[in-house]
């Protein structure tokens, strides 16, 4: 990196626009939406997807829900031209879906992509040019006229060899590209898309596209919505136009401009599912889509199948989502921080209690996973970082236990060692076989062999035989209750003495197959307070197994 002051690059240069409308505009609906994938996606592939992946993935973008969709530049190749035929061919496309093609502003290239749509019933022909200074200056050598004929005739073009399509009964729509629209002149940019709609005449009805991409992500967001307000305004023809949005995301911002973008104007959005393009990639869509819906906007897309439309996406891309990406990665329902799962854990009870139209508002997840087909199994998983509630959260949502909430420090703490000790995440089978061996499997030094209690008006006795250091003994005991008669028996050994502090229990399981865990907590003669579990389909013998675990937990601290 250049030391301090940098002279190597430049700060992007400010919109005059002293009267900016968007800052105090709130989002109310969603844009049209179209899928670059089949597009600018697939051309930034390593391996780009074969025929056979493409409609399969098409098939994928129509069941979301999307209305536009940009199937290739049939006239770069023979491969990308059949994909169009078969898609046509096969009647694959529904009658309210577009299909969209990408051309350069050349005669040749033009009349090869209106035969690939020979057929179609709706479509959009993407015409493109680049306009910015330094394309001009150093890939065409052309001054500003030269670049507004370019864009010019290639329309009229365009006007010209569509006519049988049309009149065949094909609905073409017209898009133009001012490609690098961010780093163009505004002024300049405003003249070449004027100059394009007188040639192409729209309607009220039949409005003319003009897509602003910011190809090269280069200015803050405020900026690039500046930018966009900048042209809506100056246009002369807005009623009749379409402002469609195309960012890319070198700086890492390419949701929150678009965002900014619709708040300045915007009609239309193109990008990718999960961001998928040249270099850093396209607009993000699948986010960009939920940000809306979290907001109470439905976007018209259904991502109630996250998992599915992933597993495809990284099949025909050969790309992995990260674990990070907002909504779809693996980690973005996960909780590893303690606090936040205890914050988890409470709200969600909370949420779980109110009617299901009640405003989502649990902590730390924006969005409820269940509705676009995420488990709530995953969102709370444990590492040596994580606290009681997320190890409570775990043993109840995966297994059953519903531990008191004194013993969620304790659990939570073993837990954390025995993290710590592995340097790893816990997953959640993990955590059951530490606390099973912790509370329900301990034999030793006490086995409980047999227990059986009688009741006598309001008075309980029991006899109880145990094997204690590897010798069997049979106590016996009175109480107001079968924990009190067996404490009282206990208290007849050289076991420590103890107090109960606590006692819970609920059932496990459903049906026949049911059976009663019972949770207690002691206080042994040296201020020792822990808690004991035991499970049986008998709910005495499970407060009494929880009593010897509890002084199994006592011995072993010793």
């Amino acid at each position: 990196m250049q030391s301090a002051p940098i002279s190597k690059y430049r700060p992007f240069p400010p919109v005059v626009l002293p009267n900016r409308q968007w800052p105090n505009r709130t989002l109310t609906h969603a844009p049209i939406w179209c899928s670059v994938d089949l597009r600018d996606g697939t051309q930034a592939l390593a391996q780009p997807m074969n025929v056979e992946e493409k409609l399969e993935y098409f098939e994928m973008l129509v069941g979301i829900g999307f209305k536009e969709i940009e199937v290739g530049l049939p006239s770069a190749s023979q491969i990308e031209f059949d994909f169009c035929r078969r898609l046509i061919e096969e009647n694959r496309i529904p009658d309210d879906v577009a299909i969209q093609v990408l051309c350069q502003c050349r005669e040749e290239l033009i009349t090869r992509s209106i035969a690939a749509l020979r057929g179609a019933r709706n479509a959009i022909f993407h015409l493109y040019n680049s306009t910015s200074p330094a394309q001009r200056k150093y890939v065409f050598n052309a001054s500003r006229a030269d670049i507004k004929a370019i864009a010019t005739q290639g329309t009229a073009w365009v006007r010209h060899h569509a006519a049988p399509l049309v009149a065949a009964g094909t609905r073409l729509r017209f898009e133009y590209s001012p490609e690098s629209f961010t780093s163009t002149e505004l002024d300049f940019a405003l003249e070449v898309c004027e100059a394009v709609t007188d040639i192409w005449q729209p309607t009220v009805a039949d409005k003319i596209i003009l897509n602003l991409p910011a190809t090269v992500e280069y200015a803050t967001p405020n900026v690039h919505a500046d930018q966009i307000e900048w042209m809506g305004t100056h246009l002369s023809r807005r009623d009749r136009t379409l402002i469609s949005l195309h960012t890319h995301n070198d700086r890492g911002t390419g949701v929150a401009a678009t965002e900014l973008a619709m708040l300045a104007g915007a009609d239309r959005v193109e990008g990718t599912l999960f961001g998928n393009g040249e270099r850093t990639g396209n607009l993000d869509i699948v986010t960009a889509a939920l940000n809306l819906y979290t907001h109470g906007i439905h976007p018209g897309l259904d991502f109630s199948n996250i998992n599915e439309i992933r597993e495809v996406y990284e099949r025909t891309t050969r790309l992995e989502v990260p674990a990070r990406q907002p909504y779809a990665g693996e980690l973005v329902f996960t909780a590893f921080s303690g606090s936040h799962q205890d914050a988890i854990k409470k709200s969600w009870a909370v949420r779980e209690a109110q009617p299901p139209d009640e405003p989502w508002d649990v902590l730390y997840i924006p969005i409820d996973p269940a509705d676009i087909g995420r488990s709530y199994k995953a969102i709370i998983r444990i590492n040596a970082q994580s606290g009681k509630g997320g190890v409570a959260y775990v043993l109840e949502h995966e297994f059953g236990y519903s531990l008191p909430k004194l013993m969620h420090k304790e659990i939570g703490k073993i837990i954390n060692d025995v993290a710590d000790a592995k340097g790893t995440e816990l997953q959640p089978g993990d955590i059951h076989e530490v606390f099973r061996r912790e509370y329900l499997e301990r034999t030793a030094p006490i086995t409980l062999q047999h227990f059986k209690s009688t009741e006598r008006d309001s008075d309980v006795s029991c006899v109880a035989t145990l094997l204690l250091d590897g010798r069997s003994q049979q106590l016996t005991g009175d109480g107001n209750g079968p924990i009190d008669a067996f404490t009282h028996a206990l208290a007849t050994t050289t076991l420590p003495k103890f107090e109960v502090q606590s006692y819970a229990e609920h059932s496990l399981g459903k049906g026949s197959e049911a059976r009663a865990v019972s949770y207690i907590q002691i206080k042994t003669e040296r201020n020792l307070t822990l808690f004991g579990a035991g499970i049986d389909t008998n709910i005495e013998l499970a407060s009494i197994k929880a009593i010897v675990s509890a002084l199994n937990r006592a011995l072993a601290k010793k």
